[in-house]
């Protein structure tokens, strides 16, 4: 003990000697002419000291080994400097920065220098870690930095969310870059603008950088396709090359790389078969592939030793079962699916991911009953399973996750009832969106309960039964509220102040909510998008709906109510981007438009004004504009041509007359769809469509147009629907037009054309034609050759159910223009208010055609309608049409076919109407259940054709189940006058509706607006 001390008391002296030598270094103290330096360059520096954290702390009064950002070795030497985020805009060329001789480390990222990186920065010699990522460096990358030879790490990224590439590596290139950086590990470089083939850019990697364990190169310009020599770079770690157009395969070679633990390649055109032994890669944690549409590939079993915790393959063209094994990524916490081609129903096994906190399996086409447990997802935040198939009920597990937020669950086929909300107080939920399914029941109350809810979308369900306000209202966060089209009653509280309990709601939908009164809004601050439509609302617009959000209002939508008149003063914001007001029963003059308005909706109303001579002067931000099916009189003010936006203009359905103005054809540089159908129009269509027209819709039916088809409508190449019917227009069939391959709909009828149907010295053809209605006119000439060249769109069946129609706005889901077309069936015109893609339909009636029909017309299997009739068409009927397997409607009559009628007729399953009548066809009528359903009509007018069920005993022979009950036993032949008598009535009550809107036009034209209107 006594030894201990002794030598404490010896040692003590010693070390407060040696502690009083040379202080700067032994306490790392600040060189005086390295924080000589550091002074100079913060003078240098131009930044916000308000925001500064680093350099305000730089001062001659202490030591800079004191400084925040500055890093000194142990004999006083500034080693390291961070001026991260300092807001620096100037000051670095020609600074004491690049004096610092023993600088390892230099961060300056996230700064705004908004110049060149200097050349002096190769001075610094000892750098291992140079980091100027999103500092605002613009312009080319000196090759002075390939002088730092000693660099480990180098970062000169830009923001990619800029998707903008501020800085270049063009000359020098990156092979002269990274040339001499041999010790290089880590290399990001995304954003920086290198326009580089792949054999050039792997090539310059492999060769001179082999300890590369992190490539970052995002947004670079760069194509493919990928060089097998990076192969050669066997420490990659991380693999970053999205954005870049590499139009290449994923090589399988990638699943060689052992400690390969990120892979993202997202939006880079890559296509072919996504290797599985990649997902097989034991040391890969992440995997992006998102994007990339022509990207095919499976999902692998996937084994228990998997590191993966995220797996992105959005946006891609994946597809399969997801595999039993996938429940054996543990450590997945983001599986993104979503837009992707997967099937079949959700295994189990996803009920083992554990770790899970984003699951994104939207736009697919899993079916089935949701069936793994929920109740171990205890992590998940996100759940996105829009647009599939599933079904069965909603699991009440899932409302009870502890830390689930967003529940996305629309479009897809749940039923029965929402469940109650376990403990609501403490969900975390804030976005609950159930729209388009068939759930059913009342609302739970719990719903309302849910103390951080901000949005709940239920429409598009079958929910029932009344919703309350002073239930709602215990929503106090609710931001967004869509309950439309179900069958639910909501009261609303025509007095008081209850809307004003929703102080943050800014989105309202209330569409087809049984509202029979407005409900109170009057003073709310935050409404932004008001739908009250189709709901049974009576009288005026308020005066104060103007007012809502401050005079910030949107969106407004009032549409299908009994609203008449707008109450004054009518003063539309100038927030105002959409206002749709059809179908409101509005009178009188049209109301002025709202000064920025994109949408503006006037049709289906009672206005007998004309169209305001100024209307262009309101039009300067105006997308759609629609005052269809009015009493509008005059003509079209030419200021209407002044809108510069404008894509879809609808004057149809009105009183509207004289000639369509010039400036109208001109404007299809902008105009997508033009319809003025069903007015008093005259004169010729405007030979004055530009070179660039964008006209996707062109509808001049039911006028009184004349001339022909004006030559420069050829420059309309995105033509989709050419209706120019039910006028006084002449020429020859269209051959002009046969450049416009987009064509899906052409329709002539009851006009004066003439000659040859099709293009006979012309090898081009419309593919995408869908239907064709030239009859009414004067064609002549046989169908041979030219009428498949017209018909090819109908020789494959179409299985992607869509309508033809127009988008005018571009983000909006709502932003569509519905195409319409008229077609015969069955003798009776029938309007079409939405045009399926796979409808199919030729008629060409009423003509003076000659010859055969071809046998190759069996080769039209997806035609739904065919029309033949009144024309001179002889010789025999082709067997070969039973081959039209989708045929509802066959019409060919009055013509001159003769022989036997095929019996491959009658395998016609889906035929519902057939008219065969006033033809010289002989023989017996085939037999068949389905063509003995016509009635004699349709064959009469045949003198030597025979057969039920032209034969009075059609039913002789048959017994049919009836005739064996004692009760029921008649003579064979005994009338059935009840059943006469019922027939009688229907023909004569049928008549008497059909036959004055068959020969009345008048008649005919309020019966299609009523059904119009109805649909």
């Amino acid at each position: 003990m006594i030894i201990h001390l002794f030598s404490w008391l010896f040692v003590t002296p010693i070390c407060l000697i040696l502690l009083s030598v040379e202080p700067n270094v032994a306490l790392g103290q600040c060189l005086d002419e390295q924080q000589s330096l550091l002074l100079q360059l913060k003078n240098n520096l131009v930044f916000n000291a308000s925001k500064s954290t680093k350099l305000v702390t730089w001062s001659s009064n202490s030591d800079c080994s004191a400084w925040e950002g500055v890093s000194l070795d142990g004999e006083g030497r500034v080693t390291g400097l961070n001026l991260s985020s300092e807001w620096i805009s100037y000051g670095i060329h020609n600074s004491s920065l690049f004096n610092l001789q023993h600088l390892k480390s230099l961060d300056l990222s996230l700064n705004n220098f908004n110049s060149t990186i200097p050349d002096e920065i190769g001075n610094l010699s000892t750098l291992s870690h140079l980091n100027l990522a999103n500092a605002g460096f613009v312009g080319q990358i000196p090759i002075t930095i390939s002088h730092l030879t000693n660099l480990v790490t180098l970062d000169i990224s830009t923001l990619i969310e800029l998707m903008i590439s501020t800085s270049k590596l063009e000359n020098p290139d990156l092979g002269m870059l990274v040339q001499n950086l041999s010790k290089l590990e880590e290399l990001y470089l995304d954003g920086v603008n290198m326009s580089a083939p792949g054999s050039e850019w792997c090539k310059a990697l492999s060769s001179s950088v082999p300890k590369l364990r992190v490539l970052s190169l995002t947004n670079c310009d760069l194509s493919g396709p990928l060089d097998e020599s990076l192969k050669n770079l066997h420490s990659l770690s991380v693999i970053s090359l999205s954005y870049n157009n590499l139009s290449t395969i994923i090589p399988a070679w990638f699943a060689n790389f052992s400690n390969l633990t990120s892979l993202t390649i997202s939006v880079c055109e890559l296509y072919g078969n996504f290797p599985k032994q990649i997902f097989q890669v034991p040391t890969l944690r992440k995997i992006s592939v998102s994007y990339n549409p022509l990207l095919h590939g499976f999902l692998p079993d996937f084994p228990q030793n998997s590191s993966l915790q995220r797996l992105v393959l959005s946006s891609s063209n994946f597809s399969g079962r997801l595999p039993k094994s996938i429940g054996n990524l543990w450590n997945l916490s983001i599986l993104d699916f979503s837009s992707c081609n997967f099937i079949g129903a959700l295994p189990h096994s996803m009920g083992k991911l554990s770790q899970l906190m984003y699951l994104g399996l939207s736009f697919n086409k899993f079916i089935g009953p949701i069936q793994f447990h929920w109740e171990g997802l205890l992590k998940l935040i996100n759940v996105d399973m829009t647009n599939n198939s599933l079904g069965g009920t909603i699991p009440i597990a899932l409302f009870a996750l502890p830390s689930v937020q967003r529940i996305l669950l629309s479009f897809n086929n749940f039923r029965g009832q929402v469940p109650e909300f376990p403990i609501p107080s403490s969900s975390m939920l804030e976005t609950l969106d159930l729209s388009n399914n068939n759930l059913e029941g009342n609302l739970p109350r719990s719903i309302f309960e849910l103390r951080k809810l901000k949005i709940l979308y239920l429409p598009f369900n079958k929910f029932n039964g009344t919703v309350q306000f002073d239930v709602i209202q215990l929503s106090r966060n609710l931001s967004s509220l869509d309950l439309s089209y179900n069958n639910l009653s909501v009261k609303a509280r025509g007095k008081g102040s209850t809307f004003l309990s929703f102080p943050e709601v800014h989105t309202l939908k209330l569409a087809s909510c049984k509202l029979s009164t407005f409900p109170d809004l009057k003073n709310h601050s935050r409404i932004l998008h008001l739908d009250l439509s189709d709901n049974q609302l009576h009288g005026e617009i308020p005066y104060w709906i103007w007012e809502l959000g401050n005079g910030n209002l949107i969106h407004l939508n009032p549409s299908h109510n009994h609203l008449m008149s707008l109450q004054e003063p009518y003063s539309p914001p100038t927030s105002l981007s959409v206002l749709d007001l059809h179908s409101i029963q509005l009178q009188g003059k049209i109301p002025s438009l709202p000064p920025a308005c994109s949408c503006v909706d006037f049709s289906s109303n009672n206005f007998t004004s004309s169209i305001p001579a100024d209307i262009g002067d309101y039009l300067n931000f105006t997308i759609f504009f629609s005052v269809s099916n009015n009493h509008l009189t005059g003509i079209v003010p030419k200021s209407i041509c002044n809108a510069p936006g404008l894509q879809v203009l609808d004057l149809s359905y009105n009183n509207l007359s004289k000639e369509i103005p010039k400036c109208l054809s001109v404007m299809s540089k902008t105009l997508g769809v033009l319809n003025v159908r069903s007015n008093n129009f005259r004169g010729a269509i405007p030979d004055a469509f530009p070179v660039d027209c964008s006209l996707e819709t062109l509808d001049l039916n039911g006028n009184s147009i004349e001339g022909q088809i004006p030559s420069s409508l050829i420059y309309c190449t995105r033509l989709e629907v050419l209706d120019l019917g039910n006028n006084d227009m002449s020429g020859n069939f269209p051959c002009l037009l046969n450049n416009i391959s987009a064509l899906r709909v052409i329709v002539l009828r009851s006009n004066k054309f003439q000659g040859h149907i099709g293009c006979q010295k012309s090898s081009r053809i419309w593919e995408n034609l869908q239907i064709v209605d030239l009859a009414h006119n004067n064609f002549s000439g046989d169908l041979s050759g030219q009428f498949l060249k017209l018909r090819k769109a109908t020789l494959v069946d179409d299985d992607n159910l869509k309508h033809l129609q127009y988008k005018f706005l571009e983000f909006s889901a709502s932003g569509y223009y519905q195409d319409t077309v008229t077609v015969t069936f069955k003798g009776l015109e029938m309007n079409l208010p939405k045009i399926l893609t796979l409808f199919t339909s030729i008629d060409l009636s009423c003509n003076r055609l000659v010859g055969s029909i071809p046998e190759e017309v069996g080769q039209l299997r997806a035609l739904y309608f065919l029309n033949l009739s009144g024309n001179a068409l002889t010789g025999r009927i082709p067997s070969s049409i039973g081959n039209m397997e989708h045929l509802e409607s066959l019409d060919l009559s009055n013509n001159k076919l003769n022989g036997s009628i095929p019996s491959t007729l009658a395998s016609l399953n889906f035929l519902s109407f057939l008219n065969l009548s006033y033809n010289d066809l002989t023989g017996p009528i085939p037999s068949g259940n389905q063509i003995q359903t016509f009635l004699p009509e349709s064959f009469v007018g045949n003198k030597a054709l025979r057969g039920c069920p032209l034969t009075d005993n059609c039913g002789k022979g048959v017994i049919s189940q009836n005739t064996t009950k004692k009760n029921d036993s008649k003579p064979e032949n005994e009338i059935d006058w009840n059943l006469i008598s019922a027939e009688i009535g229907l023909v004569v009550g049928f008549g008497a509706v059909i036959v004055p809107i068959v020969f009345c036009k008048r008649w005919r034209k309020r019966y299609f607006e009523r059904i119009d209107a109805l649909v």
